[in-house]
C-alpha cells in the first residue's frame, strides 16, 4: 500500500470514544495537578512507546494529549508493512526525546477502536493532540516523510495548544547497583498450582489460578497460554462431539456452533481446521456474529502461540476476509 499524506487541519470525530473537550478539561485538571506538586516525574525512554487497548485509551491517549502529542499506530502481527514502519516509529520516538509519545494499537484487538478512526487498511497513523485527532499518513512512508509530518505535528502543538512535551531521564528505571536485587514476583507456586489443577481437569481452579498470576503480571507468557488452555478444555468438558459436529454442518451460518466445532477441531489437534473454520465464519457474518467469531478465533491463537507458523498463515486469511 501506498502512503497517502492527509491534511494536518483534518479532525476525525471521537465523540463515539469520548467527548473530546472532557478529555481535554480532565487532562488540564491532572497537568494542574502535577504542577501543585512540584511538576509531573521525568519518564525513562522506554516509556515514550507504549501499548494502548480500548480500556485504556481515555486515560493513555485522550488525557495525556493535554501535556504531549500522541502519535497512534495502528497495526497487525499479520501485517509486513507495519513491521518496517513500527520499529521506524519507535525509534523516532526515543530521538524526539519526549516531543511527542507513541501509542501502538493492534487492531485485532481492539476492532472497535479502528471502527471508530474510520481505518480502511493499515498501517495507519494518526495523532491525538489536546484531544484532537489528526490523520497523519497510510502505509509505511519514508523516514524523511515522517519527520517532517512530526516535525509539523509538535509545532501545531506547542503553537496551537502550549503543548511542550514530557521530560524524559536517560537514568530513570535504571537498577539501583546499591541496593540488592529484588527477586520476581512469587508466581512459581502459583503457576504450579494451576498446572497441577489442569493436569486434574479441574479447569475452573485453573483458569482462576492462571487469572491470580495476570492480575500481577499481565504479560506472564506461561499464565496466558495456561490459561487459554483451560479455558479451551473447560468448554470442551460436557460437549457431545458428534452432537457438536452435526450441529455445525447443517447450520454453516450458525456462528456459536461454527465457535464450539472449532474447539473440538483444536482439542482434537486439527489447528488449521479450526482456524479455517473460524476464519470462513467470519467471512460469512457480519455485525456482532462476526465480532464473536474474530475474538475466538484470537483466543486460540493464545492457545497454540503467535510463533506458530499456522498461526501466522491463519492471521493472514484473517486479514483477508476483514479487510
Amino acid at each position: 500500500m501506498q502512503p497517502r499524506n492527509m491534511s494536518m487541519s483534518g479532525v476525525v470525530d471521537l465523540a463515539a470514544v469520548k467527548a473530546a473537550g472532557e478529555a481535554k478539561a480532565k487532562a488540564e485538571q491532572a497537568r494542574a495537578d502535577a504542577a501543585r506538586t512540584g511538576g509531573a516525574r521525568a519518564v525513562p525512554p522506554a516509556a515514550l512507546v507504549i501499548d494502548v487497548d480500548e480500556a485504556g485509551f481515555e486515560r493513555d491517549v485522550l488525557q495525556r494529549s493535554a501535556e504531549v502529542p500522541v502519535v497512534i499506530d495502528f497495526w497487525a502481527e499479520w501485517c509486513e508493512p507495519c513491521k518496517q514502519l513500527g520499529p521506524l516509529l519507535e525509534r523516532l520516538a526515543v530521538e524526539y526525546n519526549g516531543r511527542f509519545l507513541l501509542a501502538k494499537v493492534d487492531v485485532d484487538a481492539n476492532q472497535m477502536l479502528m471502527q471508530q478512526f474510520g481505518i480502511q487498511g493499515i498501517p495507519a497513523v494518526f495523532a491525538v493532540v489536546a484531544g484532537q485527532a489528526l490523520p497523519l499518513f497510510q502505509g509505511a512512508a519514508p523516514e524523511a516523510q515522517i519527520r517532517e509530518t512530526l516535525d509539523q505535528l509538535i509545532q501545531v502543538g506547542e503553537e496551537r495548544f502550549g503543548l511542550t512535551g514530557i521530560a524524559v531521564d536517560p537514568d530513570a528505571g535504571a537498577p539501583d547497583t546499591a541496593q540488592a536485587e529484588v527477586p520476581a514476583g512469587p508466581y512459581d507456586a502459583l503457576l504450579e498450582a494451576a498446572a497441577s489443577a489442569l493436569d486434574a481437569n479441574d479447569f475452573p481452579g485453573a483458569i482462576q489460578a492462571y487469572k491470580n498470576v495476570l492480575v500481577d503480571d499481565p504479560g506472564n507468557p506461561e499464565a496466558k497460554l495456561g490459561l487459554a488452555q483451560a479455558e479451551l478444555l473447560g468448554r470442551v468438558q460436557s460437549m457431545d462431539p458428534q452432537a457438536v459436529r452435526k450441529e455445525a454442518a447443517d447450520n454453516p451460518g450458525d456462528v456459536n456452533a461454527q465457535i464450539a466445532a472449532a474447539d473440538l477441531d483444536l482439542v482434537g489437534g486439527h489447528v488449521e481446521d479450526a482456524f479455517g473454520r473460524l476464519v470462513e465464519a467470519v467471512r460469512r457474518t457480519a455485525g456482532d456474529d462476526r465480532n464473536t467469531a474474530r475474538l475466538r478465533l484470537l483466543e486460540l491463537f493464545e492457545v497454540i502461540g503467535p510463533e506458530d507458523p499456522r498461526v501466522t498463515a491463519a492471521r493472514t486469511a484473517l486479514a483477508r476476509v476483514l479487510f
